[in-house]
C-alpha cells in the first residue's frame, strides 16, 4: 500500500531537513514514553516505597524525584518540536501538491472540462489534496516514530522479565502484542471500502454548491429555493451516511485494540500471581505493555490513514495523470506576427469517439477576409472557430496559418496571433485596469486608455469613483452585461491581433452602443482576419465572406447577395430571423 504514494514522496523531499529534525524529535518522544516511562517508574518508585532501606538524604531524595519532570519534559519538548515541525512541513507539502494539481488545470484540454463538473474539480483541489497532504506527513513520522516507541518499550519489558523470571515470562508477557495486529487487519479491509466513496460524495456536495452560488438569480426568478436546499438536503445526508460507515470502523480500532491489552495484561498478572513476582516489578512491566500498546494504536491509526490517503489519491491521479493534447510538439516552429491566411483541409472533429461535430470541411479564408460564420445551432460554427486558437485538435484533416499546420507552431506563438471575444466574457476579480493589462502585459496606461475609447468603454469607466482602478468583482458581477462586453472589445483593441473571433461580440449591448461599437470594428477588422460567429444576420452586413454550415458540413460559401440567390437555408434562415425583427 505504501508502494503507491512512493511517486509523491517528492513533496516530502523538499522539505527534507525540517522533516528529518522533525523525525528525531519523534523519535527521541518516542523512546522517552516506550522506555523513559517504564525505566523512570524502575528508577523511582522502588527508593520511594521501599519499607526497610535507609532514610534518603535530601540531596538523594531530590535526584529521585527528579527524575519524573526530566523524562516528561524531553518528551514534552520532543513531542512539541516534532508536532509543530510536521505541521509545517505538511503545509509546504499541501502547497506543492495544490500548486501541481493548479497547473496541470490550466494544460488540460477544454474537453476535459466539458466532462467534469466544477464542483468535483474544486473538492478534488481542495479536499483531495488536503488528505494527501495528512497521509504523507503523517505517514512520514508516525513510520519511524511510533516503531521507535514500541521497539523501547518492548525492550524494556524484555529486559526486566528475562532479569526477574527467565526466558517463558518474556514470552507470556509479549504474547499478546502480535494479536493486537489482528483488529488493525481487519478494520483496514473495511475502511478501504469506505475512503473513496466519501471523497466522491464530498465533490457531489461541492458541485451542487457551487452550482446554486454561481446561478443565484435563476434560483430567486424561478422559486428553486425550496428545491435547491431539498436537493443540497439530499447530497449532505449521502455523504453523512458515507463517513459514518467510515467512522463507525475507524472508531472501533482503538477500544478493540484496548481490549486485546486488557485481556494480556490479565494474563499477565495471572502469571505474575503464579510466578510471585514483586510489586515493583510487576508495576514496571504493566507500565512498559501499556507503552506499548500506544503505539500500536497509532500504527493501527496509521494504517486507517492510508486507507483514506489511497481514496484521496485515486481522485488526484484521475487529475494529474490525465493525458494533455493540446502540446508543442518536439520541433514546434516559432511564429512572429502572422498574415492571418487560415485554411480548412479536409477537416474532421469530434468532442466524443464517433459523433463527428465537423466531417470534411475543406475551405480557404485568404489574409484581411472577414468572415461570418452561419447556420442552424449546433451546425458546427463555434466547433470551427474554436479549432483556429487550438481549443481543440481536429481528429482528421489539417487546419493552417499562413500555410503552417497549426500543431507545428508553438502555442504561445499562436494564441499571441488571435485575440478572442466571446459571447459571455469574463473578467476576474481584479480591477478593470488589470483585467485589461492581460490582453497585452507590456501595455503603457496611454495603450490601455486608447483601447477603451476605441470600444466605448472609457466614459463608463471614469464614472466610477475608481476609474480604472474600480474591482469589477467575481466574474465582473459589478458591471452590466454591456459593460462587460465592451471591456472584452477593448481587450481585442489592445491585443490588435492579426486573427480576430468574435462570437456575437454586441449581443449584450444596446441599440445605440451595438451602432458605436460596429464603427468601431469597421476600424478594428481592418488588415485582420476576422471570424465571427453570426446568430444575428444583422452583424454580419460587413462581411465580404460568409460559410454556411449544415450539420457538421459546409453548405455554401460566398457573399449575401449569391448565397440568398442560391442557397436554401441560408435564405431560409435570413428570412426567418428578418420575419422575426
Amino acid at each position: 500500500m505504501i508502494q503507491r504514494f512512493r511517486p509523491y514522496l517528492h513533496y516530502l523531499r523538499q522539505q527534507r531537513g525540517l522533516l528529518i529534525v522533525a523525525i528525531l524529535c519523534g523519535i527521541i518522544a518516542g523512546v522517552a514514553s516506550g522506555f523513559g516511562l517504564p525505566y523512570m517508574v524502575k528508577q523511582v518508585f522502588p527508593v520511594i516505597f521501599a519499607q526497610n532501606a535507609a532514610p534518603l538524604t535530601p540531596w538523594e531524595l531530590t535526584l529521585v524525584t527528579l527524575w519524573i519532570p526530566a523524562v516528561f519534559l524531553v518528551r514534552g519538548v520532543a513531542t512539541y518540536l516534532n508536532t509543530y515541525l510536521i505541521q509545517r512541513v505538511g503545509t509546504q507539502v499541501l502547497e506543492s501538491i495544490r500548486l501541481d494539481f493548479f497547473r496541470k488545470l490550466q494544460v488540460l484540454p477544454l474537453s476535459f472540462f466539458q466532462k467534469n463538473s466544477t464542483g468535483d474539480l474544486l473538492s478534488r483541489g481542495l479536499a483531495d489534496a488536503n488528505q494527501l497532504q495528512v497521509t504523507l506527513t503523517t505517514v512520514a513520522n508516525e513510520i519511524i516514530r511510533s516503531p521507535a516507541s514500541l521497539i523501547g518499550s518492548i525492550g524494556i519489558v524484555s529486559y526486566i522479565a528475562y532479569t526477574e523470571q527467565g526466558v517463558a515470562f518474556v514470552l507470556v508477557t509479549l504474547a499478546v502484542i502480535p494479536l493486537s495486529v489482528l483488529p488493525i487487519r481487519y478494520v483496514g479491509k473495511k475502511l478501504i471500502k469506505r475512503a473513496g466513496r466519501i471523497q466522491a460524495e464530498l465533490g457531489g456536495v461541492t458541485q451542487i454548491f457551487s452550482e446554486n452560488l454561481s446561478a443565484t438569480k435563476e434560483v430567486r426568478a424561478f422559486s428553486l429555493e425550496d428545491r435547491e436546499v431539498a436537493r443540497f438536503g439530499r447530497a449532505s445526508q449521502t455523504l453523512i451516511r458515507a463517513q459514518m460507515k467510515f467512522v463507525k470502523y475507524e472508531k472501533a480500532l482503538t477500544p478493540l485494540i484496548e481490549i486485546v491489552s486488557a485481556v494480556g495484561i490479565a494474563f499477565t498478572l495471572l502469571y505474575a500471581y503464579k510466578v510471585h513476582l514483586a510489586q515493583e516489578t510487576f508495576i514496571v512491566l504493566i507500565t512498559a505493555l501499556y507503552a506499548s500498546y500506544e503505539p500500536i494504536k497509532k500504527l493501527g491509526s496509521l494504517n486507517n490513514e492510508l486507507k483514506r490517503g489511497l481514496g484521496a489519491l485515486d481522485r488526484l491521479e484521475e487529475i494529474l495523470r490525465a493525458p494533455v493534447a493540446i502540446v508543442d510538439a518536439p520541433d514546434a516552429r516559432p511564429l512572429a506576427r502572422a498574415q492571418g491566411a487560415l485554411a480548412f483541409e479536409t477537416v474532421g472533429f469530434s468532442y466524443q469517439t464517433g459523433e463527428l461535430v465537423l466531417n470534411e470541411v475543406s475551405v480557404l479564408i485568404p489574409a484581411g477576409t472577414v468572415c461570418a460564420l452561419v447556420g442552424p445551432s449546433g451546425a458546427g460554427k463555434s466547433s470551427f472557430a474554436n479549432l483556429v486558437p487550438r481549443f481543440f485538435d481536429p481528429i482528421a484533416g489539417r487546419v493552417t496559418l499562413d500555410g503552417h499546420d497549426l500543431r507545428s507552431l508553438r502555442l504561445a506563438d499562436l494564441r499571441r496571433n488571435i485575440a478572442v471575444v466571446s459571447q459571455d466574457p469574463v473578467l476576474f476579480n481584479d480591477t478593470i485596469y488589470h483585467n485589461l493589462l492581460i490582453a497585452r502585459p507590456a501595455a503603457s496606461r496611454a495603450d490601455i486608455e486608447a483601447a477603451a475609447h476605441a470600444a466605448y468603454a472609457h466614459e463608463f469607466i471614469l464614472s466610477f469613483p475608481a476609474g480604472y482602478d474600480t474591482l469589477v468583482g467575481e466574474r465582473g458581477a459589478r458591471l452590466s452585461g454591456g459593460q462587460k462586453q465592451r471591456l472584452a472589445l477593448a481587450r481585442a483593441f489592445l491585443r490588435n491581433a492579426p486573427v480576430l473571433i468574435l462570437d456575437e461580440a454586441t449581443s449584450a449591448l444596446d441599440s445605440d452602443s451595438e451602432a458605436a461599437i460596429q464603427l468601431a470594428l469597421k476600424h478594428l477588422v481592418v488588415g485582420k482576419t476576422v471570424l465571427i460567429i453570426a446568430h444575428r444576420f444583422s452583424t454580419i452586413r460587413d462581411a465580404s465572406m460568409i460559410i454556411v454550415f449544415e450539420a457538421g458540413e459546409i453548405a455554401a460559401t460566398g457573399t449575401h447577395t449569391h448565397l440568398y440567390a442560391t442557397n436554401p437555408l441560408y435564405r431560409s434562415l435570413y428570412d426567418r430571423q428578418q420575419g422575426a425583427a
